[in-house]
Order: structure tokens, then C-alpha cells, then sequence
């Protein structure tokens, strides 16, 4: 049998699984899910006239999350990168440090630092979690970093390093307590990008709770959604103190007069979408259990495939399986376009995980660590449709 012959029969066998586990009719990747009281909620809102971002809605949307995760502090904002901005600020990232981020996350992680003016240091993932690898993190600092009267400088740029960004991946928990200690040996805060892991569990503690601070996502296509939406969470209050007053365009309470103090965002979550939000965490335990069925389902179909692995959540961790992703072995890598060409073709919505962010031009001259992990896991995973409506399916 030929090369060509045995890709186009990988490809094959995946779309043949994808419809076992599907059904035939197309899909995309994911899709929100509105059945419950949505359209209740929002009408309340334009009934009312509550609808920019002072009703009881928001309040009301940041309570159901801290009742959910059991952070102690939750802001609600309109973007998870404004979320993630604001949590580097009130971190004290300034202008020209450099902060740690993994070089496999969407590129909302590195745009946050350089809004701030700082400058991402692009380190490697581990392929078990697909979230930063602490042991090669802390061999790289020990080797390029030096305590000074400032803090923790980079002695081959001479900048700051002022903080480290985690990403759990597609939902899937990263290394939580082997970041921590790395931090806590350099004496540079933990901060969680948690925007893909609202239900996501490490050793039975919820993602996001573990860092100084860290940032929600309810984007169009997360697990809940609130249209467009983030929120920052905390468990330290006077962090949060500091978020309210930044996210709020830093105005001081007076009965009529605007006095602002600071520099300030206009980050505060609309009443309207937080309406939407307050329905989606309602029904968020259903959607994490069928979003759990369909992995369940898609470890079953694709553990018959030599040469495939579907991508299953770390141990002494629960997955909210946000995205589902399979990975290709490393001889089947030079494929990985045929099969999104093959999957898509027959309806199946199905993308490459995103491209390394050292790999992107504007960050391309970024200091960074070997990447060979990151390189290795973006050449042949592929993201699979996920919605948790189709574990409904055939």
C-alpha cells in the first residue's frame, strides 16, 4: 500500500468515526445552547430598561460563580482578555517586564501582556496536560535569571520577569501544584488563564482559585456564554477592591460629580449579557454532563484507530472537556491538513490546534525557552467538534 493510500484511509476512518459518534448531519465546533430560561431573563432586562451594566443581573451573574468555583472574589467584565488584562495590571506587571506564557494558547494571552507594554516569555508545554511544563520552567529560570534589588531579572535582556501565565488548554487542568512551587521559589505570582476551564476541577479544587489571580471567558463558543463576556476572579479582597475600582473607569462613589483617580477601563459587563450568563450557569452541570458523554464517546470511537489518541483529561483532574481534540501519531504528523480537509469536506467542523504564539510575527522575536513540545503538539492535533447538544446525538 502506498504513503498516499494509508493517509487517505487515517482520514477516512476519522470522518467514518466522527459520523459514528455524530450522526451524519454537519456540525461545527461549538455551539451555544439556550434552553432554558434565556429568553426569560433578557426580556426582563429590556422590560425594565436594565440593560448597560448597572442592574441586578451583573451581581447577580458574579454570585452563581463564586457559589460555583468557591473563589471568594469574582468581577464580571466584558471580554476574558479585558478580564486578563486587568487581573496583570492590579498584578503589578508594568511597562517593559516580562511575564511567562505558554507558547500553545490562543492569542489573547500574549496580547494581554503586550497591551500592558510587557513583553511574553515564551515557554513549553508538557504533552500530558498541554499547559505549561513546570520541571523545564524551573531549569529555564534557574539557567537565565538572577534575584536583584527589583526582582526577578532576566540577565540576558536585563528586563523583569513579573509574573507567570498558566493556560489549562481546551479545559484540561495544567500542572497546578508544580507551577505553584516554581513561583513560590522565584517569588513571582501564579496568574490563571481560566478562560477555557469553567467547570474544570484539579484535585478537587476548580481551576482559577489557585493563582493570585485569574480570568473567565463566556465567549460565543465557550462552555457557558454570555454573548461576549469574562470575568476575573480572586480570593484576595483587596485585589478584587482594586478591580472593581479599574474595571469601573477608576470613578470614585459621589451622588453627581464624575472624579476619576487613576487611569481606568470601561470593563464592566452589561446587565443584559449577564441575564444571558445567570440562565447558562443554571443549566451548566447538564452541559458539563453531556459534554462528558461525548468524550467518553469519542475515547471509545478513536481508541480503534491505530495511529489516533483522543485527548483525555490529566489524572486527579476534571476535564470540562471544553474542546475535544485527537492527536496524530508523530510519523502521521505531515497529514494533519489532509484529515481537516477530509473532516470539514464531509460537514465535520474540525481546526488545527492555534499556531505557537513564537510562530506568530509580532511576537516572533519574544524570549523563549525550546519549544520542541509546543512544535510537536501543534503539528498534529486537531480540535473536533464539541458542543455539549451533540452528546444528544445518534
Amino acid at each position: 500500500m502506498t504513503q498516499k493510500n494509508t493517509d487517505k484511509n487515517i482520514a477516512t476512518e476519522i470522518v467514518q468515526k466522527l459520523a459514528e459518534v455524530l450522526g451524519p448531519d454537519a456540525t461545527s465546533l461549538h455551539e451555544p445552547c439556550f434552553e432554558g430560561n434565556e429568553w426569560a431573563y433578557v426580556k426582563d432586562c429590556i422590560d425594565t430598561g436594565w440593560v448597560s451594566t448597572a442592574g441586578s443581573y451583573v451581581n447577580r451573574f458574579e454570585e452563581m460563580i463564586v457559589s460555583y468555583t468557591g473563589s471568594e472574589n469574582v468581577i464580571a467584565t466584558g471580554t476574558g482578555t479585558q478580564a486578563l488584562h486587568a487581573a496583570l495590571l492590579v498584578a503589578n506587571v508594568q511597562h517593559g517586564d516580562e511575564v511567562i506564557i505558554p507558547a500553545l494558547t490562543f492569542v489573547a494571552t500574549a496580547n494581554a501582556v503586550a497591551q500592558i507594554g510587557a513583553i511574553p516569555h515564551i515557554a513549553d508545554i508538557e504533552a500530558g496536560t498541554l499547559g505549561l511544563d513546570p520541571r523545564k520552567l524551573r531549569t529555564h529560570l534557574e539557567t537565565i535569571t538572577d534575584n536583584g534589588p527589583d526582582g526577578l531579572i532576566n540577565t540576558a535582556t536585563g528586563r523583569k520577569i513579573s509574573g507567570v501565565i498558566c493556560m489549562h488548554t481546551f479545559g484540561h487542568p495544567c500542572d497546578l501544584e508544580g507551577l505553584l512551587n516554581v513561583c513560590q521559589q522565584f517569588n513571582i505570582p501564579l496568574i490563571e488563564d481560566a478562560a477555557e476551564s469553567l467547570g474544570s476541577l484539579y484535585k478537587d479544587q476548580h481551576t482559577g482559585s489557585f493563582g493570585l489571580i485569574s480570568a473567565l471567558s463566556f465567549n460565543g463558543n465557550k462552555t457557558i456564554t454570555t454573548g461576549g463576556g469574562g470575568a476575573i476572579m480572586t480570593n484576595d479582597s483587596t485585589l478584587a477592591d482594586r478591580v472593581r475600582h479599574l474595571t469601573r473607569t477608576a470613578k470614585q462613589a459621589h451622588n453627581w460629580e464624575f472624579i476619576h483617580d487613576q487611569v481606568g477601563y470601561n470593563y464592566r459587563l452589561p446587565n443584559l449579557n449577564a441575564a444571558l450568563g445567570c440562565a447558562q450557569m443554571e443549566a451548566l452541570p447538564m452541559y458539563l454532563s453531556r459534554k462528558r458523554i461525548l468524550a467518553y464517546r469519542y475515547h471509545a470511537a478513536f481508541a480503534e484507530i491505530p495511529g489516533v489518541e483522543s485527548f483525555a483529561e490529566p489524572d486527579g483532574c476534571k476535564s470540562n472537556y471544553w474542546l475535544n481534540a485527537i492527536l496524530l501519531d508523530p510519523a502521521d504528523a505531515g497529514i494533519r491538513d489532509d484529515v481537516l480537509q477530509a473532516t470539514n469536506d464531509a460537514g465535520y467542523m474540525t481546526r488545527p490546534a492555534w499556531r505557537p504564539m513564537h510562530m506568530l510575527p509580532m511576537f516572533a522575536d519574544c524570549p523563549r525557552t525550546r519549544l520542541d513540545v509546543s512544535e510537536d503538539i501543534y503539528a498534529r492535533l486537531i480540535n473536533i467538534p464539541s458542543s455539549s447538544q451533540l452528546a444528544l446525538s445518534a
